[in-house]
């Protein structure tokens, strides 16, 4: 296999349009909201790498130890000659020690929301991975996209969905993309999937409310965002970040709440904030294992090994279609 870069990012982003209507949709509801996909722009995926680094946030440095751990077993799973698609591939830092363990990838399929940083992780990947033949694709993946294939031959497609990323869904979202990653698939096709388990109250509500302010400049760049790109004018100084644990449905809640009585506008739109009232800008729902399993048969996967942690903090699940 020759070393390459197939190609520039296809690009199927989300565009302006389509985040003002988003914006405009979630803060006319009554409880308002917007959809954390749009966090992550250049500065706010860069911020997110800074969060995973901090000792208070386990997910990513738990999720990395089950890799290294078992990355070996999870990759027998896989198979020689798959086609890897990851979904919301970030920096792929944990994606790097499942391809250290695979044989004979046929191409690795990074999927991202953000573009910029996209492009810089595929470069970075291709040099450190010269053999591995790399299509990155600048998309939503809540939504239709093409996925390439290789050169090689069709290859056996295994989706990788690392970082607990679909906790952000409701479960009833959650349980679509699972079927909408089914449909995607042919029979026995694979889903390496991460999630994060229930805990302790305090362990979770701890890692979204860091002592450096990370999380806040995270939730916070999302107000900067709609002023650079839909010419809104929210004082950030006037929104404090909150995240706290909903023991009933079972996640954790990120909430910008105003300090004040104020009016935002927003591409001619005006919205009025009453002091304490707030925007939900993330969910992060925490499943058991046995909870996450039954979402996915329920949809036409069938769970084949689940991987976790010493302290039951995380799970990393293989299922097949």
């Amino acid at each position: 296999m020759s070393a390459s870069l197939v190609g520039n990012p296809s690009l199927h982003t989300s565009p302006a349009a389509d985040f003002l209507d988003d914006v405009l949709k979630g803060l006319s509801s009554t409880s308002r909201w917007i959809p954390s996909k749009y966090f992550y722009n250049a500065i706010g995926s860069k911020i997110f790498d800074e969060i995973c680094e901090l000792d208070e946030y386990y997910p990513t440095r738990v999720e990395s130890e089950i890799m290294h751990r078992y990355g070996e077993e999870m990759a027998c799973r896989l198979g020689t000659d798959v086609r890897l698609v990851e979904y919301g591939s970030g920096s792929s830092i944990k994606t790097r020690i499942l391809l250290d363990h695979l044989v004979d990838p046929c191409l690795y399929v990074p999927v991202d929301i953000s573009n910029q940083h996209l492009v810089r992780t595929a470069d970075d990947l291709a040099r450190d991975y010269p053999l591995l033949d790399i299509a990155p694709v600048a998309a939503d993946f809540t939504r239709p996209f093409a996925v390439p294939t290789s050169e090689f031959g069709p290859g056996r497609t295994c989706v990788y969905f690392p970082g607990s990323t679909i906790g952000n869904f409701t479960q009833e979202e959650a349980i679509q993309l699972l079927a909408d990653i089914a449909n995607r698939c042919e029979y026995g096709d694979g889903l390496l999937v991460g999630f994060d388990l229930r805990k302790d109250i305090s362990v979770l509500e701890t890692a979204y409310n860091d002592r450096a302010g990370v999380t806040a400049a995270f939730n916070k760049n999302l107000l900067h965002r709609m002023n650079s790109e839909l010419g809104a004018n929210f004082d950030s100084r006037e929104f404090d970040h909150y995240a706290f644990f909903n023991d009933a449905a079972g996640r954790i809640e990120m909430h910008l709440v105003s300090q004040r009585e104020q009016v935002v506008s927003i591409a001619g739109h005006s919205f009025r904030f009453h002091r304490s009232e707030t925007i939900r800008t993330e969910y992060s729902h925490k499943y058991s294992i046995r909870e996450f399993e039954q979402m996915a048969i329920q949809v036409g996967w069938q769970c084949k090994e689940t991987w976790s942690d010493a302290r039951d903090y995380f799970a990393v699940m293989y299922l097949e279609r």
